[in-house]
């Protein structure tokens, strides 16, 4: 089955002009109504690449979403976020129910010489290959439907001097406030969360087990969060607020305990452990396990002895 063709959305007025909406009231922000988008196709998917931000709050959508690798249902009200050069996918079906909810729409030039052209960068729910969408409570979603109208107000009125700093402080409060919920939901998802953390563990095991440690050395960050299907932003975000350890302490850690159990059950010398481990020279496993354990490796075999 031959698939649609990715179409590239450079502007936001494109992409008023391809849905069906009206002529965007700015060219570098405009926040919409979702229930009037209509992408004007009877293709059954369509893919696009953007070149602007997009945070969408919406609700009743019959359909697929697809934002990396991975695809979410709207059954409930829920925030998700896009970011310039992500690939999006969407499937539509009919809708039984109208779909409702907000779109906002801000251009990288919007934010141009402003500190939060730097700092947007450190939302980790823009950086996400894989994104999970934000689920909400009413109160939450009152708190950011609030602001997206405050943003739409300002925008509306007679541009002056203040008027960017003013919008550009209302979305570092809109993003700061989607920072803490996510933090929240993070917390509260323990099944799934910790499921995931059930995966690092044997994705860690069958790497550790196998002829990869010897062959490929260590595994990166990058290859642990693709062998679990989600980007190293979001997990290294979720390691962060499950276990306070980053990926990479989490695969050295496990990387210690092997070690640990080579030089406790074993007859092997301690350069033979240490080419087992992925080390070309033993002394950079000496100073390794030194610095994680306080001993050497002699000396720590020594202590069951």
């Amino acid at each position: 089955m031959k698939e649609n063709p990715i179409r590239r959305i450079k502007t936001i007025s494109e992409f008023h002009a391809i849905s069906g909406l009206p002529k965007a009231e700015h060219p570098l922000i405009s926040l919409v109504d979702y229930g009037l988008v209509n992408y004007q196709t009877d293709e059954k998917e369509i893919s696009w690449v953007q070149d602007f931000y997009s945070i969408g709050l919406k609700r009743n959508i019959q359909g697929k979403f697809k934002y990396g690798q991975q695809q979410y249902d709207f059954d409930e009200g829920l925030l998700s976020f896009v970011s310039p050069g992500q690939l999006v996918k969407l499937t539509v079906d009919k809708p039984a129910v109208p779909p409702s909810g907000v779109l906002l729409f801000f251009h990288p030039d919007f934010l141009w010489n402003t500190p939060l052209a730097k700092n947007i960068k450190r939302y980790d729910f823009f950086g996400y290959a894989v994104n999970e969408a934000l689920f909400m409570s009413e109160k939450e979603e009152k708190v950011i439907a609030d602001i997206l109208q405050n943003i739409q107000r300002e925008y509306q009125s007679n541009i002056d001097k203040f008027s960017q700093s003013i919008i550009i402080g209302q979305i570092e409060v809109l993003l700061n406030y989607c920072d803490r919920f996510y933090e929240r939901q993070f917390l509260t998802r323990k099944i799934t969360n910790h499921h995931l953390l059930e995966k690092l563990e044997e994705v860690l095991e069958k790497y550790i087990d196998s002829d990869d440690l010897l062959n490929k050395g260590l595994p990166t960050v990058q290859y642990i969060a693709g062998e679990l299907n989600i980007s190293p932003n979001y997990l290294g975000s979720l390691l962060k607020t499950l276990t306070q350890q980053t990926t990479k302490q989490i695969i050295q850690e496990k990387l210690i305990q092997k070690a640990k159990e080579k030089l406790s059950i074993t007859q092997l010398s301690v350069s033979e452990i240490a080419y087992e481990l992925g080390f070309e020279h033993p002394q950079s496993f000496n100073k390794f396990f030194k610095k994680q354990t306080g001993q050497s490796p002699v000396e720590f075999r020594s202590s069951f002895n």
